[in-house]
């Protein structure tokens, strides 16, 4: 099974991911946002393509070895379609995390926001990945993480 957990900088998937991947066995999870660790030179524009193609790569390593797979990405609806052209034989899953532009755009936990980040939270309201007509969205404003993985899970049929 492939699991994209897809939203705006600050909507959750991170710390989402984290409690999935502790309560789906044998579960890899892949942050996108790490592979641009190898090239940070590159502006990220470019570069977003070519992380996906890397998260690609490793995604079919690891469904080779018999495990699940989280993926963590902002994701367009064009983008998850070329995850599933690539792979047509997979059971994948979108859960897109949409908590409202207000709290996306707040100061949570320990993160403080800087003002880029902050404009590409409204970038990403405004180009829909907080709800990209595919997969299911899950309203997260007034969740807990726990709470927004627990409905993941169910709609996994996975409680």
């Amino acid at each position: 099974m492939i699991i994209f957990i897809n939203g705006s900088i600050n909507s959750g998937k991170t710390t989402i991911s984290k409690i999935l991947a502790k309560k789906i066995p044998n579960t890899a999870c892949i942050e996108v946002d790490d592979l641009r660790n190898f090239i940070t030179w590159m502006p990220l524009e470019k570069s977003i393509d070519i992380n996906l193609e890397n998260a690609l790569i490793l995604t079919k390593n690891f469904i080779k070895h018999g495990l699940n797979v989280l993926i963590v990405t902002p994701l367009s609806k064009r983008r998850f379609e070329i995850f599933q052209k690539e792979l047509p034989n997979e059971d994948l899953k979108l859960f897109n995390l949409n908590p409202s532009l207000e709290i996306a755009l707040t100061n949570r936990g320990e993160r403080e926001l800087t003002k880029w980040e902050i404009e590409r939270i409204k970038y990403h309201y405004q180009i829909g990945i907080n709800d990209p007509g595919v997969g299911t969205t899950i309203d997260s404003t007034y969740q807990t993480p726990d709470q927004t993985a627990e409905e993941i899970l169910s709609h996994l049929n996975m409680l």
